[in-house]
């Protein structure tokens, strides 16, 4: 069995302008399909901000516990916080730097299953 990748990653939003780093282990990996994105949990602790968070736009609905962020240059999703866990972040595997969505299983979030109040 190949080892999970572990340590610190570097990411970013496409055009670069938010910047941030997550401390970890790549061990399970969610794909949320309204987002069309794969997500990797992490606590709040290990997750930074590192450049450009003046940068940063958010989107809540809902319960409007969960807050959604995006690059305002380019629109793309970078994290989240969760609302079923809001002292952890969902952070877009597609922006972190060098990792292989691959390597790790990824479970699909089968939001239309869940309450209003229980989407991803």
């Amino acid at each position: 069995m190949t080892a999970l990748p572990s340590g610190t990653f570097q990411g970013s939003c496409h055009c670069g302008s938010v910047r941030f780093k997550v401390k970890g282990t790549l061990d399970d990996f969610t794909r949320c399909v309204k987002k069309n994105a794969v997500m990797y949990k992490v606590h709040e602790s290990r997750l930074k901000a590192v450049h450009g968070e003046d940068k940063l736009r958010h989107y809540q609905w809902n319960t409007r516990v969960a807050q959604h962020y995006f690059g305002a240059d380019c629109g793309i999703y970078t994290f989240h916080r969760k609302r079923a866990a809001p002292d952890h972040y969902g952070v877009n595997v597609f922006g972190l730097d060098g990792v292989d969505v691959s390597q790790v299983p990824v479970r699909r979030v089968d939001g239309k299953s869940m309450s209003l109040a229980g989407n991803c």
